[in-house]
């Protein structure tokens, strides 16, 4: 599945288009082709979503699903992503009004809802929930077999969580697309799935099949395309992270690109976890790829800067800075143009 082309669709994103969880909702309001008809967010209601986010679409922001209502939309998409993929309180009744309504859901936490008889008695005709997370089936465990692939693997890896891997592969993608490039997206997150109608989403995934269900898809589209660009998740730095290195082995990737929140010297969530310097960080990332040479080695080509938080010229000064640093290319490419980093990517 995906998000569908052809129904009107209303985010719920309460606290996030502003907050620190809004991952999920604004990447679709980014990157989805999906009629986006309204944004439910309660703190930022009446307000201009361009102004607020950057994104330019210019989507009503109302303050809950009965408010959306007045919009017409034929499908719910819950847009947060918080830490653990829990079900805040408050959204239960917003769920159920949205049921109740006639909408179909897309639920992309942890919680299975299509399960849930109270959810499921308010169903009528037609209408669905979509739980996105779910392991997908007749998954084993890895082989390192996506070596043999003649396809460059591009897998992006970061200093932290949500901090633009997502994007850049994204960016990445449609830019080798535009050069003619045979190019393939591959989600392994929520957010990339319901954009992209295929994929794994990892975090659903017992750990020990994790970098088999990332094996099974790279292989599934290596054969028939030049380019795999491959959804990175969580962070080697990051104390709760277990997705990184299930997606090295799996995807045997060919090339890291590495996101980075410019200025960002702690983990967001954790600051007592220091994001150490970014050549150390590089020589991390290309240590446990190669795993002492068992996997062949597999360089950081670039450098994804995330400058959101920065003014234009302030963020320009932070891409040269970190060119300086790392003696690797760098842009934002979501702000920018990923050019830079495809050409990079391109020379290894």
């Amino acid at each position: 599945m995906r998000l569908p082309l052809n129904q009107r669709i209303a985010i719920l994103l309460h606290e996030g288009v502003t907050g620190l969880h809004g991952k999920t909702g604004l990447s679709i309001l980014r990157y989805s082709e999906a009629p986006i008809v309204a944004v439910i967010d309660r703190e930022s209601a009446g307000k201009s979503l361009p102004k607020l986010t950057g994104i330019k679409r210019d989507v009503p922001i109302v303050a809950s699903v009965v408010e959306s209502l007045n919009y017409k939309p034929e499908v719910l998409v819950i847009g947060i992503a918080p830490s653990g993929g829990a079900v805040p309180d408050e959204y239960w009744l917003e769920i159920k009004n949205a049921l109740e309504a006639g909408m179909s859901l897309v639920n992309g936490l942890h919680i299975p809802m299509a399960n849930i008889p109270e959810l499921n008695a308010l169903l009528k005709s037609g209408q669905l929930i979509w739980d996105v997370r779910k392991e997908p089936s007749n998954i084993n465990v890895a082989s390192g077999i996506a070596r043999t692939l003649p396809c460059r693997r591009v897998l992006t890896v970061g200093t932290d969580m949500a901090i633009g891997k997502m994007s850049t592969s994204l960016e990445l993608h449609w830019a080798a697309k535009l050069r003619g490039w045979r190019s393939k997206f591959l989600a392994t997150g929520q957010t990339g799935v319901m954009l992209e109608g295929d994929g794994v989403a990892l975090d659903a995934v017992r750990v020990d099949f994790a970098a088999g269900a990332v094996e099974q898809i790279v292989m599934r589209y290596g054969k028939n395309y030049d380019i795999l660009h491959i959804e990175g998740q969580g962070s080697l730095l990051h104390p709760g992270s277990t997705a990184t290195l299930p997606l090295i082995r799996g995807s045997q990737p060919t090339q890291l690109v590495l996101a980075h929140r410019a200025g960002q010297t702690h983990n967001r969530n954790h600051p007592h976890v220091p994001i150490p310097t970014l050549p150390k960080v590089i020589q991390l990332y290309e240590t446990v790829a190669s795993a002492g040479g068992a996997f062949g080695i597999v360089p950081v080509v670039g450098i994804a800067l995330n400058t959101a938080h920065l003014d234009e010229f302030t963020a320009q000064e932070a891409i040269a800075k970190t060119t300086a640093e790392t003696g690797l290319p760098c842009t934002d490419p979501v702000r920018f143009d990923a050019g830079v980093l495809l050409d990079a990517v391109m020379k290894n």
